[in-house]
């Protein structure tokens, strides 16, 4: 399955490398350590989950892969049904970067573009996913997608002389706060605080937690569009209810300004503003 994928059951994710930011140590006032998933094959932690999940339904047959996505999940895809020499669909809302679509058509899938936000995007990919042959993989609501995730804190595990004061990520539709919270209780760090951080106008955990029910945002309107889920999942939700989660939500010009200092993009640089 390809050199990325050798060595560990054939999974396709590497183990990150977890450094010291200096530039965040020095402004938290302690040491704070990045998990660079921006070194995975597909440029995030995606490929732990979604790839876990493709492997998962080409066991059982399936022909082609559909997902909606606003690019990491879909690039996820797009590279696990290449590596598996199967198809991929991937729907993505008209809010996509170019060179994301681009990427996706690069790795060999079909993208169709539907939709203004990822929610439009996802209901196309779910009338696409009831033709035979395919099964459409989630990409952030799904037990095998939080499994794969997991194995991000099993890293942290290993790599750690002691358990961390706190895990700081960011949330869209929480796949990823999914995936921390079973990680943290499969090593036995479930007292562990998470910080869960959105940007306003995709603030749909915050919103969620406030109103101590699911709710849908009106729409999307941070700069943030990968963190552009109006309703967060409910799993995500009840983690946030059962664990010590901090939900925390930062302007667009903070993550802009975070982007600046670190070369990320907003979705990925809410965590660091």
């Amino acid at each position: 399955l390809g050199a990325m994928a050798a060595g560990d059951g054939g999974r396709f994710h590497i183990v990150s490398p977890l450094l010291e930011s200096v530039a965040l140590s020095k402004a938290a006032g302690t040491k704070v350590y990045m998990k660079l998933e921006n070194v995975q094959p597909t440029g995030s932690f995606k490929i732990r989950g979604i790839g876990y999940t493709c492997q998962e339904a080409a066991k059982r047959g399936c022909q082609r892969f559909i997902c909606s996505s606003g690019g990491n999940a879909g690039l996820a895809m797009a590279y696990a049904a290449r590596q598996l020499g199967l198809q991929a669909t991937v729907v993505v809302p008209s809010s996509t970067s170019p060179i994301v679509v681009q990427k996706l058509r690069d790795l060999g899938a079909h993208v169709e573009i539907c939709g203004k936000v990822w929610d439009d995007a996802n209901e196309r990919a779910k009338e696409l996913a009831k033709c035979e042959g395919c099964v459409s993989i989630h990409p952030f609501d799904h037990p095998l997608v939080w499994q794969g995730h997991a194995s991000l804190v099993r890293e942290l595990r290993d790599a750690l002389e002691a358990k961390p004061g706190a895990v700081v990520l960011s949330v869209g539709g929480g796949g990823l706060l999914a995936g921390v919270a079973a990680g943290l209780r499969d090593v036995g760090w479930q007292d562990v605080p998470i910080v869960a951080v959105e940007t306003w106008g995709a603030h749909s955990l915050h919103a969620a937690l406030e109103a101590g029910r699911l709710v849908s945002l009106p729409d999307i309107t941070s700069v943030a569009k990968c963190l552009g889920a109006k309703t967060v999942s409910a799993r995500a939700l009840q983690c946030a209810q059962e664990l010590r989660v901090v939900s925390q939500v930062v302007e667009d010009a903070e993550a802009v300004h975070a982007m600046e200092r670190f070369l990320g993009e907003p979705a990925g640089t809410a965590a660091p503003a």
